[in-house]
């Protein structure tokens, strides 16, 4: 009977190995909202790292964590690293491209607690008197992180944290 148990065991594990193997290899997470302000306004806050404690709900994970800036005061060259507590991590931002009041795409490489290197992008799409901000990360999804999103649903995981985001984006610049 123990044997069963044990060969059952195995099964099940062997198979959500295989079932991991087949995910995609790569992740996209993407969240967007209607922020009623001129992108003019939206995009010096995104652009510029200094100003990510307006809005960013990383920031708020730690109050006591660690920053440093570099290259570029804002846009294309600028630089943010951060260390802080078990929640926060650690990590470095570079502002890879930066179109004015349109995108800003950033090279993301986390140290702590899971290594990564990830492409985030900002888009600001005028609509009207509003501007459409869409908020998206994407990168390799290796073999750990299939595993692990089978447990965890990452893309709800991040994507509060996104919404949170573009809602204290919104917050900001609406007044």
């Amino acid at each position: 009977m123990f044997k069963k148990i044990v060969l059952v065991i195995l099964a099940l594990i062997a198979i959500v190995l295989v079932y991991a193997a087949t995910r995609p290899d790569t992740f996209r997470v993407e969240r967007t909202a209607r922020i009623a302000a001129p992108a003019e306004k939206i995009f010096p806050l995104i652009n510029d790292f200094h100003r990510w404690g307006e809005w960013s709900p990383y920031e708020k994970l730690d109050p006591a964590m660690k920053r440093s800036f570099g290259g570029a005061p804002a846009g294309q060259g600028a630089t943010y690293a951060w260390e802080g507590n078990d929640k926060a991590g650690a990590g470095k931002m570079e502002i890879a491209e930066s179109t004015p009041s349109s995108k800003v795409a950033i090279k993301l490489d986390f140290i702590k607690p899971f290594e990564g290197h990830n492409m985030a992008e900002f888009t600001l799409q005028p609509q009207g008197d509003a501007t459409q901000v869409t908020w998206a990360m994407h990168g390799p999804s290796p073999y750990i992180a299939k595993l692990m999103g089978i447990f965890f649903d990452m893309d709800q995981m991040i994507g509060k944290d996104f919404e949170a985001g573009l809602a204290n984006l919104k917050t900001a610049t609406e007044k």
